[in-house]
């Protein structure tokens, strides 16, 4: 564009002059971004926190091994007590190994929160010891230990009684957090909760220092079991590896831009439908059909880093106020997907404006100056 267009014609003066006039459609087209890129950030944050802070987890209970069922799931709160308790003793058996704790999961049906049925002198044992903040080891059958999460998200102090699993336990001791589940109650009381008597869900290992020849050993030993390192479950337990959750994801960061991509589109058609004579008098002064689309563009790109910013910014603060308010539904932001939810906001906007850019260049200024 040459020096005829600047001054008073300059884009970004016509910029702010659109936004003064039209303040409500430019804020809904600012929200309609800002909400793409919340629901990218928020569902990626809380697979990725939930799916990272549960391998955090496991790794804190001190094993190196993981014995499972066969075809098991890396998601505990799918597994089934099926292995016989029995197994224990002849894991134990085998040279490389130190510890060996059997573990029933269980998880409560309507909070999804996992409860481990444990062996707690053997449980104990894999690692330094669970950290109480308050109270004791459960002593009687119907007792339980709460993570010091738990119990901040549902006020839980020792001598609380709760339901779990449709059984009533009282709380006799609070530990850091870190150690697998969230609740731990005794594995005879989980066995009977599970029909499950005398069986178990899976066998945490703690080898002798090789890990890698203990694993050796326990898959010559049980073939038919599932029997991972914990370095390798670990590794598992991210949200780019795992195929289930992918059609999730891209579902919703597709929701998120044909949000985007909608509002943008209605947003800017109507904007150009009322703007007609003012882009007629702009090709009357010379203003090519790309002067044209270029400043409906910029105006939408600029609108979309207001959108984007607005997001993000919002994200953040929905993290801290999880953080404070539900410690137990972790949200993790990562710089790679806050540059791919800014390309993704973009990508969406720059879709909805390049439709009316492009009519909006075509108009004839005669036919355009004339419009009423």
């Amino acid at each position: 564009m040459d020096e005829t267009y600047e001054g008073p014609f300059s884009l970004v003066q016509m910029f702010w002059g659109s936004i003064t006039a039209r303040p409500l459609r430019s804020f809904l087209s600012v929200i309609a971004i800002a909400i793409q890129v919340i629901l990218v950030l928020m569902v990626v944050g809380l697979t990725s926190g939930v799916i990272s802070e549960w391998g955090k987890r496991v790794e804190g209970v001190g094993a190196d091994i993981l014995v499972q069922p066969p075809n098991s799931s890396i998601f505990f709160a799918f597994s089934s007590a099926v292995m016989p308790e029995s197994l224990g003793d002849q894991i134990a058996s085998v040279s490389s190994v130190d510890e060996v704790a059997p573990t029933v999961i269980l998880t409560e049906p309507k909070s999804l929160v996992m409860v481990y049925g444990i062996d707690y002198q053997r449980f104990n044992a894999l690692s330094k010891g669970f950290l109480f903040r308050d109270g004791r080891p459960f002593q009687g059958p119907d007792e339980v230990i709460a993570d010091d999460i738990i119990a901040q998200t549902r006020q839980l102090k020792v001598g609380s009684h709760i339901t779990l699993l449709n059984h009533e336990f009282t709380v006799c001791g609070i530990v850091a957090h870190g150690k697998g589940a969230r609740f731990f109650i005794p594995i005879r009381t989980a066995q009977q909760i599970a029909g499950a008597e005398k069986r178990v869900s899976m066998f945490y290992v703690r080898s002798r220092g090789d890990t890698d020849a203990a694993r050796a050993q326990l898959a010559k030993l049980l073939p038919q079991y599932s029997i991972r390192s914990l370095a390798e479950y670990v590794s598992l337990m991210n949200s780019s590896n795992l195929p289930q959750l992918r059609p999730f994801t891209r579902t919703m960061v597709a929701l998120g831009i044909v949000i985007s991509f909608i509002v943008v589109l209605l947003n800017m058609h109507t904007m150009v439908m009322e703007r007609t004579r003012e882009i007629g008098i702009l090709k009357a002064l010379g203003f090519s059909r790309f002067d044209i689309v270029r400043m409906l563009l910029t105006e939408t790109f600029i609108l979309a880093l207001f959108g984007t910013g607005l997001g993000i910014g919002l994200s953040f603060l929905t993290q801290v106020i999880l953080k404070q308010t539900k410690p137990d539904l972790p949200v993790l932001i990562t710089t790679p997907w806050i540059f791919s939810a800014i390309a993704l906001a973009l990508i969406g906007a720059a879709a909805g404006a390049l439709y009316p850019a492009f009519r909006a260049a075509t108009y004839d200024p005669v036919v355009a100056l004339a419009y009423e």
